[in-house]
């Protein structure tokens, strides 16, 4: 799994700790074989796939290489550092200089060095692995390093190709005295192969470097001290071969103060209640929730205003309404009230999200639902329309619900991944914006007795393959604003830069779906600005449901992205 981000706010902007790497062969599958004819290139296109096949896999080959030195480097294995490199190799002296009086951003450290006006010069092998044992040296443990290639030119000589590659690279583990410490820069490289495989570098130029530093820890993984632990099999091998996805809520559950957690998961769900002393107790079947492996997302809401917190879960199959018994009874038990609530409706459900949306008091459900990917293909890689239908489930009052997706307007089908219901535009009723994969994204306003999707016209429309959103006030202006989770790609980016190399985000659909999370800072008007590149930019990778929070507890909400997919051994492997 790739690692997560965490972005910390400034006053309106956003630092980054460090990029993780998508490695996006998927991306260069849809621009070669399937996206000229949605984007509307002719058969008449100047454009040589087959060229462009070919300096991709080259591409491909050298930044494969870079990840492999990437190990060498992890490992502080300089003997295999040293075979990476021709015996004598253009660099500046010496190879990294890095900033000698940080600029400190509340708890981090942070400096930068430009190098991109002093001369380089050629150099020993020998010496320049010295300065990677130098740079190595500052770090007591090296959590991780990675080296990608943003972009590359290739030409051949007798027997031979040469490469002249952009690169970046961060290197991130603990320094000397135990605190967090992030390397990271750009710059180019050369390198040569021959008839063998494998390339060798001849030049290695950083141009800018950065470091981070952590003044303090703010968080320590204790999932096993607090008994929130679980092992699973691997993906793909018995009791983990099956293709849903999982996820957890957390509330207060049995009414004690205490935050208590809910996860879904292949061996059934999880529930750990909250001991109040930093442990947590992993409650049995007696609590009555059955093994429902087809649920994806819980949701604790409470759904009959009776005061305690009962569970939703949306589901790949029909969905489900478990009634928290604790009160009237006394005790903590749930109860499947699924059909006789009316939520028992099929979907592929992948989230779902509480809102009051006619205002009456009792909170509405609604789930996104998706396709069966790999069974049934988007009809569009950004304007999908072949997913299932979304739900929406009004609260009668009395127990049950009745599904009104139609009526009120939101019966998406656009591959919904996510959804999150608030008061956008001030005028208090509930809004709802949805997060779709393969189809742009819904903005649904809230008129009353209907939603009506105003995503282009409101300036969120998004879209880029949405995997979540969330909804805070990053600048404290008392204004909503929007954080979008998508997907970013350095090999997507790397090939959008041959197509369209003047292209941004915001003019360029491919562009935009290889470009990462999106900021929007919410308006007066209820309209929306798009401020992801003075604010950013957010490239998380594979990027799931980011979030707002404070994380420093100092009055300004920063954002966490989690990220990743199914990986092999290899970090070749997505």
């Amino acid at each position: 799994m790739r690692q997560s981000l965490l972005l910390v706010a400034r006053g309106g902007k956003v630092k980054t700790g460090y990029i993780p790497m998508w490695m996006s062969v998927l991306f260069v599958a849809i621009i070669l074989s399937v996206a000229a004819p949605f984007f509307g290139m002719s058969q008449e296109s100047s454009l040589n796939t087959d060229q462009l096949s070919q300096v991709e896999d080259l591409s491909e080959s050298l930044a494969n290489t870079l990840l492999d030195f990437s190990v060498a480097v992890r490992e502080r294995d300089l003997k295999a550092v040293r075979s990476y490199f021709t015996d004598l190799v253009q660099t500046r002296e010496p190879l990294f200089k890095l900033p000698t009086h940080p600029e400190s951003i509340k708890w981090i450290k942070h400096g930068s060095v430009d190098q991109s006006t002093s001369q380089s010069k050629k150099r020993g092998v020998q010496e320049v692995v010295g300065d990677w044992a130098g740079l190595m040296n500052l770090f007591s443990v090296v959590e991780d390093s990675r080296f990608q290639v943003t972009n590359a030119k290739f030409r051949g000589e007798v027997r031979e190709t040469i490469a002249d590659g952009e690169i970046k690279f961060f290197i991130v583990g603990r320094d000397l005295s135990g605190k967090r410490f992030w390397v990271k820069g750009t710059g180019n490289i050369s390198a040569w192969q021959n008839e063998r495989p494998g390339w060798k570098i001849s030049r290695m130029i950083f141009d800018h470097l950065e470091t981070l530093k952590s003044e303090v820890d703010l968080f320590s993984e204790v999932s096993l001290p607090a008994g929130v632990s679980i092992s699973l099999p691997a993906y793909g091998t018995p009791g983990n071969d099956d293709f849903v996805y999982h996820g957890a809520a957390a509330a207060d559950i049995d009414t004690n103060g205490f935050i208590d957690i809910i996860a879904t998961g292949i061996d059934g769900n999880s529930v750990y209640l909250n001991q109040g002393d930093g442990k947590f107790e992993r409650a049995g079947v007696e609590l009555g929730l059955p093994p429902t492996p087809q649920a994806t997302a819980p949701l604790l809401v409470d759904y009959d205003n009776d005061g305690d917190m009962d569970l939703f879960l949306s589901a790949v199959g029909d969905q489900m309404l478990f009634e928290n018994r604790l009160v009237p009874d006394g005790k903590l038990v749930f109860m499947d009230v699924s059909l006789q609530a009316g939520v028992a409706l099929p979907a592929m459900g992948f989230s779902a999200a509480a809102g009051d949306v006619n205002g009456d008091g009792w909170v509405d459900l609604y789930v996104t639902s998706y396709n069966q990917y790999g069974r049934i293909m988007p009809n569009s890689w950004h304007k999908a329309t072949n997913g299932t239908a979304n739900l929406l489930f009004i609260n009668q009052k009395d127990g049950s619900f009745k599904e009104s997706s139609r009526i009120w307007g939101v019966r998406d089908q656009r591959w919904s991944y996510a959804a999150q219901f608030a008061d956008l535009n001030g005028d208090n009723r509930q809004d709802l914006y949805v997060v779709n994969d393969f189809g742009e994204n819904a903005f649904y306003v809230n008129l009353g007795n209907r939603f009506e999707d105003r995503a282009e016209a409101s300036g969120v429309l998004d879209a880029g393959n949405g995997m979540g959103v969330s909804v805070g006030d990053y600048d404290n202006d008392g204004y909503l604003d929007l954080y979008v989770t998508n997907m970013s790609s350095t090999a997507g980016n790397r090939i959008v830069s041959r197509l369209f190399p003047e292209a941004r985000p915001e003019d360029n659909v491919l562009r935009k779906l290889a470009a990462g999370n999106s900021l929007y800072k919410g308006r007066p008007d209820g309209f929306f600005d798009n401020v992801t590149a003075e604010a950013g930019p957010f490239e998380a990778g594979w990027a799931w449901g980011g979030v707002f929070i404070d994380f420093d507890n100092d009055g300004w909400q920063d954002l966490y992205s989690p990220n990743g997919f199914i990986s092999g051994k290899s970090m070749k492997d997505t």
